[in-house]
């Protein structure tokens, strides 16, 4: 007999607790400003959470990956998915600076403020200019290529990792019935990973508290008033980008785009809250998975979008190049812009292959395109903080939408499945967060959370 789900109260849901941890967390900080009070020494609670999704990631991406090529048989589809992937991801990058371009050169936030680029502290953007230079085309395709499987696992590289979880899959699919044992003992090892993941997620609300506390409390309000006019237009240009561009995509592709965002809403708050969009990648897997999209699929193109399809970071890189140009009354021709945009194709693909990010690509791009001073970006260093959410929510929506655009070109889409998850009315409506994750993943892998269901 059928147990009837009983729906749980509202402060036990995910988002809720989330949303109260990153309000207090501004309160706090709004209540004790400065780096040495009480609200900055928070910082720890949201670097312990994110360390705690980092540990789990590389290891997840592994068991994903190999069972799901080893189970699939035809080698020809993991090519076809992942060059799929591939022109999906450039194309995308190709709007998203196009439309970062079109709307600061029209909104012009930075004209009018005449910054004196010899008064600036170029000393603080130095060793993110440093840091750029490892962002050369070759050294980001080397960098692909782990030097030992170990240390791939033990750096949390997701490019690496997939890279050697790929081959491994296909030499399991490759031996049959011989690797089969070791086949099931991964897939047994990943249904362990995910109920890591089940606990982790109680900390999510504390995780979040600590990073808007520290942030908020180290920066002060005041910060938040600066430079508010770009922060505005990257924010309206990410939102202008998901429902105007990846609501056509949705619409395309056979689904509601706002449906889609209420389904992951939780993982949208958690990205809101660390500004990290890898704090939702064990989530967002299961739930596309839940979605209907082919774990093979999900596999190969979740991890492959966190290098390779970050549509809200290129957004920013286009509006602060332009930007730091017109604040420094710097002047771009067309061609110029045109070689911006080249540059750009190529060094936005390398923003999550080193520490920083977004700052360090925005760094390796002027450097490369010798007109706007490098030592500008100092203009930034106050305010970059608060426009990651902006970059890490676009990040996280865009690569659910490309997994789900993939699938359905693959043929590997359960339109019925996807329906039923947007709908709101299946079992994951009614479930706590808490076992939101565990239920997702018990639909996709048996066994998982089961036991706590009877």
């Amino acid at each position: 007999m059928a147990v009837e789900t009983v729906k749980k109260p509202l402060y036990k849901s995910l988002y809720f607790q989330v949303i109260s941890g990153i309000l207090i967390g501004i309160a706090l900080g709004m209540l004790f400003p400065g780096k040495e009070n009480l609200a900055a020494q928070m910082k720890p609670l949201g670097d312990a959470f994110i360390k705690m999704i980092k540990m789990i990631i590389a290891p997840i991406i592994f068991c994903t990956v190999v069972v799901g090529i080893a189970k699939m048989g035809d080698m020809g589809k993991v090519g076809r998915v992942g060059i799929k992937a591939m022109l999906y991801f450039w194309t995308m990058t190709l709007i998203a600076l196009a439309i970062g371009l079109v709307v600061v050169k029209v909104y012009e936030p930075g004209v009018g403020m005449n910054i004196d680029v010899a008064s600036l502290d170029a000393a603080s953007v130095a060793k993110y200019a440093g840091e750029s230079k490892k962002l050369s085309t070759v050294d980001f395709i080397m960098h692909i290529i782990p030097g030992n499987v170990v240390d791939a696992f033990a750096k949390g590289e997701i490019l690496q990792v997939l890279f050697f979880s790929i081959f491994f899959g296909l030499a399991l699919s490759s031996l049959g019935e011989k690797a089969k044992s070791v086949t099931r003992f991964v897939d047994e090892f990943g249904k362990g990973l995910f109920k890591v993941v089940h606990y982790i997620m109680y900390f999510a609300p504390m995780g979040a508290f600590g990073a808007m506390a520290y942030v908020v409390g180290s920066f002060g309000v005041g910060t938040l008033q600066q430079l508010m006019y770009l922060m505005a237009g990257v924010y309206t240009t990410c939102v202008v980008f998901i429902f105007v561009f990846l609501g056509i995509v949705c619409k395309l592709t056979g689904f509601s785009l706002w449906r889609y965002l209420c389904f992951i809403k939780e993982e949208i708050l958690l990205v809101l809250g660390t500004s990290s969009s890898e704090a939702a990648l064990p989530r967002m897997m299961a739930k596309m998975e839940v979605a209907g999209c082919d774990r093979s699929v999900v596999g190969l193109t979740l991890p492959m979008g966190y290098s390779f399809n970050l549509d809200g970071t290129c957004i920013y890189l286009t509006m602060a190049s332009v930007f730091l140009a017109q604040a420094t009354n710097t002047p771009l021709s067309f061609g110029d812009e045109m070689y911006m945009m080249g540059i750009l194709l190529l060094t936005s693909k390398g923003a999550a292959a080193v520490t920083g990010g977004g700052f360090i690509t925005l760094a390796a791009t002027l450097g490369s395109l010798g007109t706007i001073p490098v030592a500008a970006m100092a203009i930034l260093l106050g305010v970059d903080r608060f426009m990651s959410e902006a970059r890490a929510i676009t990040n996280l929506i865009g690569n659910g939408v490309a997994t789900i655009v993939v699938a359905k070109w693959e043929g590997a889409l359960d339109m019925t499945a996807l329906q039923k998850a947007f709908s709101g009315k299946d079992e994951m409506a009614e479930e706590s967060p808490e076992e939101i994750l565990d239920g997702a993943v018990s639909d996709v892998i048996p066994g998982v959370g089961q036991g706590e269901k009877a």
